[in-house]
Parts: structure tokens; sequence; C-alpha cells
């Protein structure tokens, strides 16, 4: 494996001292905090209401004073009213799925898109990358953040960028023989499919130019990289990221050391907070992590509950501070195929189907090196006589609407009136058995 480890200058605040980091981040904070309270309606009623005023903050600790943000606060605003300046400054919108089938949606400035095009350049070349570097970049395109997101950075970094989005998996694989990409990046999952197509064909990796693969967008194992590493002759590197908070880019794995993202905590503030409490955790400990911007002009975030359970970890490759594998989640949403789902977002689909009961459960499980979700419903009781291919109809038009509205497919399978187990508590719709054997 050739792994190229970069040595061109770094940004000057990967190379800054604690104390000025922090310094830095105080300046930021005091900044967000004031734009976010003058520009936003919710976050002034919120900091109002208990009593903080952004000029209370005289230390970095002084933000545990002020209220957290969740994806419900941008659904309940849906779409601008999060937005800290006029549509007209807006150049960019993203989104995201939701439980009310409303996406969150994230709006961009033109200064939003210069940093974060800078961070995930800096995310890139912290993973080894250079410039000229072919990048291929197989996340999808479009309103997810992921496609559009690699793309910028990877072009701010001066490389070469081949645009080639999600699917296809012949043609992934034929661009990266014939156009001989140095990177990819994709979720990690998609990856091994890729290798399989790869292995199906005859390709020999080690004769490919490939010797990078940035992978986010899921949670992903040590003995996945190990695997795809082996497989692929490359080196694997985490990148993490989220739509609310700009999208990938906000923490990169470095190369040196490959021990967890580093956050880049220039623009982004990073907390641990007891899910339960709020509590403010210390370095360490296992909590949820929380960001606020340090940066953004048109959707500023603060103390934004990411739900993601992890740890900060004292920098390495740089100051700022690493975040530990993602552990799980602090509520129930499932991540499939690199897209957030919630039960409640299938229950909507099954919901608007009047043939249909009520009662649904959700399997998922592993279909080669991907992520499958069967969706088990019921007929209801009036309705038993309906013939097969009636059935296939109702089934059929559920399956369109989960990839309609939510983005993932689903195969859907009617069952008879009452077949389905009743819950006598919580009811229990989700069924996961991908980390089974």
């Amino acid at each position: 494996m050739n792994m190229f480890v970069n040595t061109s200058p770094l940004d000057p605040m990967e190379t800054a001292s604690i104390d000025q980091l922090r310094q830095h981040q105080l300046e930021r904070l005091r900044w967000s905090l004031n734009h976010a309270y003058h520009n936003v309606p919710l976050y002034k009623q919120r900091f109002d209401s208990l009593g903080v005023h952004p000029d209370d903050l005289k230390s970095l600790d002084d933000l545990a004073r002020f209220p957290f943000t969740g994806k419900n606060d941008l659904r309940d605003n849906y779409p601008y009213g999060m937005f800290a300046v006029p549509m007209h400054d807006v150049v960019r919108l993203h989104a995201s799925s939701g439980t009310t089938g409303k996406p969150t949606v994230v709006g961009y400035t033109q200064n939003d898109i210069n940093t974060w095009a800078n961070v995930v350049a800096r995310s890139i070349r912290a993973a080894g990358g250079r410039r000229g570097d072919k990048v291929q970049i197989s996340y999808g395109y479009g309103l997810f953040t992921g496609g559009l997101g690699a793309h910028y950075g990877a072009e701010r970094l001066g490389c070469t960028v081949i645009p080639m989005s999600g699917g296809q998996t012949e043609k992934q694989v034929q661009l990266i023989r014939d156009f001989q990409p140095d990177i990819i990046m994709v979720t990690p999952s998609y990856m091994l499919n890729i290798a399989d197509e790869i292995e199906r064909q005859g390709i020999d990796p080690q004769k490919l130019a490939l010797r990078l693969g940035i992978f986010g967008a899921e949670p992903w194992t040590a003995e996945l990289r190990r695997a795809v590493e082996e497989r692929m002759g490359i080196t694997a590197l985490d990148i993490y990221g989220l739509s609310e908070i700009m999208g990938p880019g906000v923490a990169m794995e470095c190369a040196e050391t490959k021990d967890g993202p580093t956050v880049w905590e220039d623009h982004f503030y990073p907390e641990i907070i007891d899910p339960v409490t709020g509590a403010v955790l210390p370095d360490g400990e296992y909590g949820e992590l929380v960001f606020t911007s340090l940066s953004k002009e048109a959707l500023p975030m603060i103390r934004y509950r990411t739900r993601d359970l992890t740890r900060l970890l004292p920098g390495t490759a740089r100051p700022m501070r690493r975040i530990d594998k993602i552990t799980g989640r602090s509520d129930d949403m499932l991540i499939i195929r690199g897209v957030n789902v919630f039960p409640t977002q299938i229950e909507e689909q099954v919901l608007k189907i009047k043939q249909l009961s009520e009662n649904y459960e959700i399997h998922l499980y592993r279909n080669g090196n991907l992520d499958s979700m069967d969706v088990h419903v019921e007929l209801k009781h009036d309705l038993q006589g309906l013939d097969g291919d009636q059935q296939k109809l109702i089934g059929n038009e559920l399956s369109k609407q989960i990839k309609t509205y939510i983005g993932i497919s689903a195969r859907v399978l009617i069952q008879p009136s009452h077949s389905l187990k009743r819950s006598e508590g919580k009811a229990c719709h989700v069924f996961d058995k991908r980390n089974q054997g």
C-alpha cells in the first residue's frame, strides 16, 4: 500500500496552540450567539425565556447556560424560519427527510459555501489527498449534502473531480478502471458493493490507481475498515458531518494517526452532554455529541443535539480534539444506506394506504454488503378477500411511496389481518438483524 501523507503547509488554525484556538473559538462564539439572537426569532425567544443574553458569554464554559437546538426545531420552522439572513442572500438549499414528511431545510450563503469547501478541502488533504489527485465522488448528489459537499471541497483542493454520484455499480467500476481515480468518496457499505463488482469482473485491485477511500454518511467499524483495505489495497479513513451543521467535513480522520475524526474546531464547537439530563460531560466521557456553529451565516446552530453517542478525545495529528467512533444514537433513528429513516416515517406512508391496518413491522438485514429493508403490513380485516394481484398493487403503491417520500427502496410483504404481533407495552416496530451472524 503506497499511502501518501501530505507535507504541504496546513491552515494556520490547524497548527495553532490550544490557547490560540480557544481564544479564536470564544470570539467566534460571541459572534454566532449574537447573530442567532438578533436574526432568528426562535433563538431570541429561547434565550430570553432562560434569561440569558449573548453578552453573558464570558468564557467557553458559559455556553452551557444557553438552550439546545434539535431537529424538531427545524421541522417546526419549515422551511425558512431558522434562517438568519434574507432569502436573497441564500445561494443554495439542501434538505434531509423528517418524520412528518417535511424535510429539514438547510441554507447557505456564498460565505457558507466557501467555508464548507474549505473544510472539505482540509479534510481531503488531512486524509492524504493532494492537488492533482483524481477524486471519484460516489455519494448521492441533489438535496443530500454528500455529493456536492465533497465535490466543492475536492475542487477547492485542486483535485480533478469525477462526479459519478451513487448507484450504477458496473459504471462505477468502469470509471475506476478507465479514469484511474486516486481517491473515492463513498459510503462504506457501497464501497463493499463496488469491491464485489471489481472481483466479479476479474480486475486486480492492486493494478488500479485507487489508493484512498474517504468514507462517511453512515457508521462503520474497524473490522469493515480492515476488510476494505485488504480487498482493495487502499487506506480507508472516516469523514464525519451532518446537514444541520454543514454537511460532510465537520470532522476528518487524519492519515498520520487513523485514530478517529479530528473536529475542525475553528468552525464547529463540540460538547458532550448527558443525553438525559443535558449536563455537559468532561472530555473522555461518553455521551451525546452537541455542536455549535462558529462561522455559519445562513443557518447558525446553537448547541445542536446530534443524537450521536461518542466521546471527545485529545488531539493527536492536530491540536483540535477528536471524536471516537459513534457507538449509537440517543433516539430511534435508523441509518439505511446513508439515509436517515425514522419508524414514524414508514408509519406515515403505511397509513396513507386505506386498505392497510395501522400495524407494521420493519425488518432490516444485510443483502450482501448493503442494508435492505422489508416492511411487513396487514390488510384490514374486511379486505381479506383481495386476490393476489390486488394485494400486489397495494404493496407496489406503498413501496413507491416509501421510495418517493423517504428515499430508500423497500420490499413490502402483505400479511393476513391480525397476523403481526401486538404489543402489551411499547410497540416494537423495528427488527434489526444487520449485525447478526
